[in-house]
């Protein structure tokens, strides 16, 4: 990451690093530029990474152009998850505790009891028409009490 040592990360985990947590990472950021907010910066990971079907869901990409929020917003690509990034956030939300929670206490136990967990279905679950409205308050919800 290539910000500045002052700003503080909030990381967006799901299973690709597909859909969900980019859209979340891309919302967030948006919305830290849009209020002139420079403490926060939003990453996104997946915890199995080689089950997204290319580089972003199109449904991220229309909803962003829907709310007029350039892709630069949100990584290039999917990117899995390290120790690393786990230690450089402040903030860590996995997308659906159901689905993660267990892929967590698999892949960093002494992690998975740290994090924070929202519960946006994936698209098999619910449509996108659904659950990126959810992100997209719970976002903002995160975004407001950060900011106080």
């Amino acid at each position: 990451m290539t910000t500045p040592p002052d700003v503080k990360h909030v990381l967006f985990i799901c299973t690709g690093n597909y859909y969900r947590s980019r859209y979340a990472e891309a919302y967030f950021n948006h919305l830290v530029e849009k209020r002139r907010l420079t403490g926060w910066r939003a990453f996104s990971r997946g915890l199995a990474t080689e089950l997204a079907m290319g580089l972003i869901s199109i449904h991220t990409v229309e909803r962003l152009e829907k709310n007029k929020i350039p892709l630069i917003h949100c990584s290039e690509k999917p990117a899995p998850l390290t120790e690393e990034d786990l230690k450089t956030a402040h903030v860590i939300i996995a997308l659906k505790r159901e689905e993660h929670l267990p892929m967590m206490q698999t892949l960093f136990p002494d992690w998975a009891t740290r994090i924070d967990y929202w519960d946006i279905h994936d698209i098999d679950q619910a449509p996108p028409e659904t659950a990126l409205p959810e992100i997209e308050t719970r976002v903002t919800t995160l975004l407001d009490k950060l900011s106080r």
